[in-house]
């Protein structure tokens, strides 16, 4: 069931981009990452009610809050570096770069974390990496 949530999420953030570059035409784009925002705020909050996820507000930890917020953060400021980049450069380049993220998250999973990286990663990686610059040069 993983896969399929994994594959809708690389569906909607291919629409995120091609959208967020039409929509961000001759707008600032800290408003338009503000706005984008508020939707998924309302969004988000709107799906926790439905399904009644506002009961674990109370079992939350320190930890859980202090690594939510920082997460928070972070993606954040992801939003507003990447809007600002397609609002000059080209969605297909700036997407690109964007992806490397893939090979950023499986170094930091291995260090923060503690996950396997094998023989395997180590390849993917690495043709991802290489196919990141192919596809920019």
């Amino acid at each position: 069931m993983w896969e399929l949530f994994a594959i809708l999420s690389a569906v909607f953030a291919a629409l995120t981009s091609i959208l967020a570059k039409v929509g961000i035409k001759g707008v600032d784009s800290n408003l338009a990452t503000a706005i984008r925002t508020v939707v998924i705020i309302v969004l988000a909050w709107g799906i926790v009610f439905a399904t009644g996820s506002q009961n674990g507000l109370g079992s939350l930890s320190k930890k859980n809050w202090i690594f939510l917020i920082l997460s928070g953060l972070a993606t954040g400021l992801s939003w507003v570096f990447y809007y600002k980049a397609i609002s000059i450069g080209k969605v297909s380049q700036v997407a690109l770069i964007d992806k490397s993220s893939i090979v950023l998250t499986l170094i930091l999973s291995f260090i923060i974390l503690g996950e396997q990286f094998t023989v395997k990663t180590v390849i993917a990686s690495l043709l991802i990496t290489a196919g990141i610059f192919v596809m920019l040069f």
